[in-house]
């Protein structure tokens, strides 16, 4: 069939005009109903929010444009939603289904709020999706199979979720998957061997489920990994020679398995060169610290605590960057003279902030050099080796410190009044040495220290009233010295334990112990303290264990005791008290032990509460009392008792 000029004519002058607009009009059609499609699915999106904490989905309705709805971001050509973005938003419900009708969405970022019930599967239908953050929620169930299906997902983020099942090895078909976390879920079974076939990804976060076998040899051609975490599973075995060699990796942490085997001597030189983070504690490690971690200039995190490392630690002179060094709990040093020589090299780590050094067999003095360390040092931790000596005086140089804990150890000599220059710290464990000599004044320039261990040393003197500056002071631990004199009056009224055993400490217990009204345990016993047990004692409410026992204690129990009814502990034992037994002891009802034993009791023995069960009390040494339960084998009482208090 042949068109003539006329034909043309009528096509250019009525058809094509009516041809274009019928094309104009149906695109529009469906662009529109693409549209109302996105706008109803985030309606039904909205519909399943039970919980909007802070409001953020009240503008979404017809009054304003779906496209700058708070959290929606379209494309500009088409106007259909691109993004989805509401983190942190105090929102609560479950993920409506209709999400997956969202056909251009290329992010869906949802963490930090509490959805919870399962992941829709739904989500499959998102081929264009390039993010999916879902980390911080209580999502439920598995992760839906079709995931693999949104063949341009980059980043799948469901960290902090209660997840469970095994891993889909569907997941291994994301091929452009550079982020995979799934940490701090209840993900069981093993590790697929599959996930090495995710060539792109760069970060692999699996902490914190119960995986279990091993780490799959596979994971040795993820070329591009950066961030390789595995810890807090089951994991056992070795770690694959293939992981050695992912040149790329800053940060590998498996810590908290029950894997084994020795670390590769090419450690931060020829293997990980690029290493920030290593953390391999709480595990079966074996073998020395290869000398070649010196290497790692980058490194800032090293925690290697809690395995069966030996042999001598190698000098970290090059770690500049080191802010973390963990060796804690391990078979390190050789039990002989020079094993603390790295701490000496540690000078020149300016950045070092927490020292981990404790529970090894580490021997020898601590070096004069410690003063010299970063002055960001916040934690340091030596107790549990072989340490002699005297502690160095430069260690007040380290302005910064927090917690020095050097427990236990053998150190000798005095406590250098230089640590009262160490205004921030808050824990000071200096318990189970041989230091000997006075405690100094300068302890109570210490205004922000809430913990102070020195028991089980040689010291002696007067315990300090500048104590009483200590003002923030939970924990005061003097026990088993050779202190002398009497217990300071003012003491901070923040203390929750005070023990002051095994002294020499004179005069009566102060009656201002009535103003530490957030006392739990209170231990003055084995000292020489005389007087009466002060009433002001029943102010102090929230004790559960007192123990004034092997004293010069004279008088009564006091009535007022009466309100001490949370004690469980009470032990009176080898004094000179005298007078009645009082039956308000029996009617507490968390005394466990209660010993009267060795002083001039009289009077018939109560039969109630703690009274009835003969192990759980001991009045022996009363010659005095009579009656009670047959198995305290008392005589009969044979003439009515005096009234009770």
């Amino acid at each position: 069939m042949k068109f003539s000029s006329i034909h043309i004519s009528i096509w250019f002058i009525f058809i094509q005009p009516l041809f274009l607009l019928f094309l104009f009009s149906s695109a529009s059609s469906s662009r529109l109903a693409g549209n109302e499609v996105d706008r109803l699915s985030l309606l039904a999106f909205k519909a399943e929010i039970v919980t909007d904490t802070l409001g953020i989905l009240s503008s979404w309705n017809e009054s304003l444009h779906f496209c700058h709805w708070p959290g929606i971001t379209c494309g500009r050509r088409h106007q259909r939603v691109t993004v989805l973005d509401l983190p942190t938003s105090g929102l609560v419900g479950h993920l409506s289904p209709h999400i997956g009708n969202l056909s251009f969405l290329r992010i869906l970022s949802l963490p930090n709020n509490s959805f919870s019930h399962t992941i829709p599967p739904e989500i499959g239908r998102l081929f264009r999706l390039e993010a999916l953050v879902l980390n911080n929620n209580s999502f439920s169930g598995h992760i839906p199979f079709n995931i693999s299906r949104c063949s341009n997902l980059q980043s799948l983020g469901l960290f902090g979720n209660t997840l469970s099942g095994e891993l889909p090895t569907e997941i291994a078909l994301l091929s452009k998957l550079q982020v995979l976390d799934f940490g701090v879920n209840n993900f069981h079974g093993k590790i697929p061997t599959s996930f090495g076939n995710l060539s792109s990804l760069q970060k692999l976060a699996a902490s914190g489920n119960s995986l279990h076998g091993g780490i799959p040899n596979s994971l040795g051609r993820l070329k591009s990994l950066v961030f390789f975490s595995l810890a807090g599973n089951y994991l056992n075995g070795t770690i694959p020679p293939s992981i050695y060699n992912l040149s790329s990796i800053k940060v590998i942490a498996v810590f908290q398995n029950n894997l084994h085997g020795t670390l590769p001597s090419g450690l931060a030189h020829t293997i990980f060169p690029n290493l920030e983070t290593f953390v391999f504690h709480t595990n079966q490690f074996t073998g020395p610290i290869p000398a070649s971690i010196s290497n790692s200039s980058n490194l800032s995190l090293f925690s290697i605590s809690s395995n069966k490392f030996t042999g001598k630690v190698p000098t970290l002179a090059r770690l500049s960057n080191l802010y973390w060094f963990s060796l804690q709990q391990n078979n390190l040093g050789n039990n002989e003279e020079g094993d603390l020589d790295f701490v000496s090299s540690l000078v020149n780590c300016t950045k070092l902030e927490v020292l981990f050094i404790s529970l090894n067999n580490f021997k020898g003095v601590i070096p004069e050099s410690i003063g010299n360390l970063s002055t960001k040092l916040r934690q340091i931790y030596l107790g549990g080796n072989q340490i002699h000596g005297n502690i160095p005086i430069g260690l007040g140089n380290l302005i910064n410190l927090e917690i020095v804990s050097f427990v236990p150890n053998l150190l000798k000599g005095t406590i250098p009044s230089s640590i009262g220059k160490l205004n921030k710290l808050y824990g000071l464990f200096l318990g189970s040495n041989e230091l000997s000599g006075n405690l100094p004044s300068s302890l109570g320039n210490l205004t922000l220290l809430s913990r102070l261990s020195l028991s089980s040393n040689k010291l002696n003197g007067s315990i300090p009233q500048s104590l009483g500056g200590c003002r923030f002071m939970l924990y005061l631990d003097l026990s088993h010295n050779n202190l002398s004199g009497p217990i300071p009056k003012q003491l901070s009224n923040l203390l929750v334990e005070l023990d002051l055993s095994g002294n020499q400490l004179i005069e009566s217990i102060p009656m201002e112990v009535g103003n530490l009204q957030h006392l739990v345990f209170m231990n003055v016993s084995e000292n020489k303290l005389s007087g009466e047990i002060p009433q002001s004692l029943e102010s102090c409410t929230s004790l559960t264990t007192l123990s004034l026992r092997e004293n010069l204690l004279q008088g009564t129990i006091p009535k007022s005791l009466s309100s001490l009814k949370g004690i469980e502990y009470f032990d009176l034992s080898r004094n000179n008290l005298s007078g009645i037994i009082p039956n308000y002891l029996g009617s507490f009802p968390f005394l466990q032990n209660l010993n009267l034993s060795f002083n001039n009791f009289e009077g018939a023995v109560p039969i109630q509460g703690v009274f009835k069960n003969a192990s759980a009390v001991s009045v022996v040494g009363n010659t005095r009392l009579c009656g009670g339960i047959p198995h305290l084998r008392l005589p009969k009482c044979i003439s009515k008792q005096s009234k009770r208090g």
